[in-house]
């Protein structure tokens, strides 16, 4: 690992495998995973003012604004563990969060980009076959003996597939991806520090292939 704080964007559609390939990363190089997702849920849980407010936001059915989203992921980095780096999955989602990431990092801070590709109807296909447990969220295809049963084999919950993994809600996900984050990939290309990896392989392979570019840019 290079000296000084490593930080990157892990970018890709819905069920690339964004957060996977994130959670490696940060086990294998010991940073900070930075998932808005998270942050989110953790402050609504920890009632911090922010929290409150992402709660109200939350409870009215509005998307949380970017401001406010912005001010989670500085406060985010400010924590201990951020202090070697991070792995930002979930964020940035537009242009002016990217922008707003430049001023919460500083200059040359935010070292790679990696998008995981994946063709529209492979995410379809992913998703649409994906079943989530209601209690602990362990993920099974349809085909698993957990998700034909509606029982999970790791804490006994309902296994449903998720409102937002039907094909009418992918595809309204995937127009949402197109217009406001696939513009990040020409904004992180004219920086010089996009690289696209195949995700339609294996989760090592995917793994392999991201360990690959890394070594290949001198980062690790």
């Amino acid at each position: 690992m290079t000296t000084g704080q490593f930080n990157l964007v892990v970018l890709g559609k819905q069920g690339a495998g964004k957060g996977t390939q994130s959670q490696r990363l940060c086990e294998k190089y010991s940073l900070a995973h930075i998932s808005t997702g998270d942050i989110l849920r953790a402050a609504v849980q920890a009632g911090t003012a922010l929290g409150v407010e992402v709660k109200s936001v939350l409870d009215s059915g509005g998307l949380v604004s970017d401001d406010l989203v912005n001010k989670l992921v500085e406060d985010r980095f400010k924590r201990d563990d951020a202090k070697r780096g991070g792995v930002l999955d979930g964020f940035p989602r537009n242009i002016g969060q990217a922008e707003a990431l430049d001023d919460i990092l500083g200059a040359n801070a935010l070292k790679l980009c990696l998008y995981i590709e994946l063709p529209n109807e492979l995410v379809m296909q992913r998703l649409s076959s994906r079943r989530v447990c209601q209690e602990c969220g362990t993920t099974y295809k349809d085909t698993d003996p957990a998700a034909i049963s509606g029982t999970c084999e790791v804490c006994g919950g309902d296994v449903v597939q998720r409102s937002d993994d039907k094909p009418e809600a992918i595809q309204k996900r995937l127009d949402i991806f197109e217009r406001d984050t696939a513009p990040l990939l020409s904004f992180y290309e004219k920086k010089g520090i996009l690289e696209t990896v195949d995700g339609d392989q294996s989760v090592d392979t995917v793994a392999n292939a991201i360990n690959a570019v890394l070594a290949a840019r001198g980062l690790v």
